[in-house]
């Protein structure tokens, strides 16, 4: 019995006024949804039920009160099937998103493990490729700076390629994009260790010495950038070449929380371990290694989710060597071994004993190979403007080296620190390369003055401009990248993306002049002349 009250209650629902069809489709919905009626009825009698030919007031027979008892219950019947096939295309619809989703997920984390090994092969090859010219050039005693070699080779190829098989060339650009990405997102941490060890580099520097290379350091940076911009916007106002758009520049994936937490519970983790066992991974430089780069990851990464406006007087390199300096006085109170030691651990300078700070500078020669890269995707640009970029570069590097020699000479300044200073608005992977060709230089300080360049620009490079009436995209770019290197670069062209690929191009040729006429004995010999 339990069954046709259903069936009952079912179909008095879907009968109701909301299922059922208008009035004037009733005899379709007869002939077409229940065939078999029509051997019992007359199309007449499919629009009158209950009215017979021989009279109105005729009854219905029996057997035609059967029929429509059928008919009653096929329809009941009908419409419960149509619902248990509803009910089974939902499930099957469900069952096929939950398919979808599934096959979804496994899609992307496919392509994330994918995205994983292409950055690794990629990134790996670069850095095999860096490690390998520089113990060639050791074995053969070049004092030739390797990665500035590598970039040329790799720069070659690329156009060799270009301009024979387009689509390799194409491809190998493609291939090494994820490594390019990784280089670009994290380079300014690669400048960070010579600032977070600055307190040994500088402990032995007199103060009236520390002024002077300030003085220079300031004066110098606002010289550069005159120079070079005001020879841009003369060479272009001779040559009049019209701006081309240059080709789009790939911007990395911002950071995400799981990555400050990730980093987070490193530091935690190995902060605590270091502490309870100091040797835990063989030396006290491989014990702290973990929590000093956690720091200085840590360091930078909030710096940039900075907003802009403390971001102008407090730039994330700042928070990032803060970052690195608090974790080690920190660790240096605990252990009671004081800051110093710690700050030794941080860059050892030493391949076998690594510290966070020698993985950090061990990315410079990919660096200064991902240059050609750069170099290769604004070729048409480079070829167009070649006038006023290699003009512009040519005499800002020059006037940079000879100008901070002669001004070190004349405020007195010790010959070694001097000397040291010389390469300050290049950027610091081949600054210190130039300095290992001169003796007694300190490559610490060098680096150091070199980012604390790049900061000024940094901070203050756009009001500068505006100021000098530069408005030219060449000119700003140009002159930028050519007195305050990467850190400049970065700043302007967040906020002027027109000017980033003069910024680019400049930044890495201007590191690639000083470096080749540095490279010549007359020069290098005339540089210490004046010093």
């Amino acid at each position: 019995m339990a069954a046709p009250s259903t069936s009952f209650a079912l179909s008095a629902c879907l009968f109701s006024p909301r299922h059922l069809p208008k009035p004037e489709s009733s005899s379709t919905l007869h002939h077409h949804s229940f065939p078999m009626l029509g051997r019992f009825r007359s199309p007449q009698a499919s629009s009158l039920p209950f009215k017979n030919v021989g009279g109105p007031s005729h009854r219905p027979s029996p057997a035609r009160k059967s029929s429509s008892s059928i008919g009653g219950m096929g329809l009941s019947t009908r419409f419960l099937q149509v619902g248990s096939d509803e009910v089974r295309s939902d499930r099957i619809v469900s069952v096929k998103s939950a398919g979808a989703e599934t096959g979804g997920t496994a899609s992307a984390i496919s392509q994330k493990v994918f995205g994983l090994l292409h950055l690794l092969v990629s990134l790996g090859i670069i850095l095999a490729m860096d490690k390998f010219l520089k113990k060639a050039f050791v074995a053969a005693a070049i004092k030739f700076p390797s990665a500035l070699f590598g970039m040329f080779c790799i720069f070659s190829v690329l156009l060799i390629l270009d301009s024979t098989v387009p689509a390799a060339a194409a491809g190998l650009m493609g291939f090494f994009e994820p490594a390019l990405l990784f280089i670009q997102r994290w380079l300014p941490l690669f400048y960070v260790p010579s600032l977070v060890v600055l307190p040994l580099a500088v402990k032995d520097i007199p103060a009236a010495s520390g002024l002077k290379i300030c003085l220079i350091v300031a004066g110098g940076w606002l010289a550069s950038l005159t120079v070079a911009g005001y020879t841009a916007i003369t060479v272009r106002n001779l040559v009049k070449t019209e701006m081309i758009d240059p080709e789009p520049m790939a911007k990395p994936s911002p950071f995400s929380s799981l990555e400050i937490w990730s980093w987070s519970a490193i530091f935690l983790a190995s902060f605590v371990a270091a502490l309870f066992y100091p040797t835990g991974l063989g030396t006290q430089a491989r014990t702290c290694l973990p929590f000093l780069l956690a720091s200085t990851v840590l360091g930078y990464v909030v710096g940039t989710g900075l907003p802009s406006g403390v971001k102008k007087v407090f730039h994330p390199i700042i928070c990032c060597t803060l970052s690195a300096d608090l974790a080690a006085f920190a660790f240096g109170y605990f252990s009671r071994s004081g800051l110093n030691p710690v700050l030794g651990y941080y860059l050892t300078k030493a391949a076998s004993n690594p510290g966070a700070g020698d993985i950090l500078m061990g990315f410079l020669g990919s660096v200064i190979l991902s240059f050609a890269f750069s170099m290769f995707k604004q070729r048409k640009l480079v070829k167009r403007h070649a006038a006023e970029i290699f003009t512009s570069v040519i005499v800002s590097s020059i006037f940079s080296l000879y100008s901070t020699a002669l001004v070190g000479r004349l405020i007195g300044l010790e010959s070694n620190l001097t000397v040291s200073i010389l390469p300050r608005c290049i950027t610091v992977a081949l600054a210190l390369s130039i300095v290992s060709l001169f003796e007694g230089a300190n490559s610490s300080l060098t680096a150091a003055v070199v980012v604390v360049t790049g900061l000024i620009g940094a901070n203050f490079v756009q009001a500068m401009l505006d100021k000098l009436n530069l408005r030219d995209p060449i000119a700003r770019g140009i002159a930028t990248a050519s007195s305050a290197h990467g850190l400049g670069t970065a700043a302007l062209s967040a906020k002027e993306p027109e000017a980033l690929p003069f910024c680019a191009i400049a930044y890495a040729l201007t590191g690639i002049f000083g470096s080749l006429i540095c490279s010549v004995p007359v020069v290098r010999q005339s540089l210490l002349a004046i010093v």
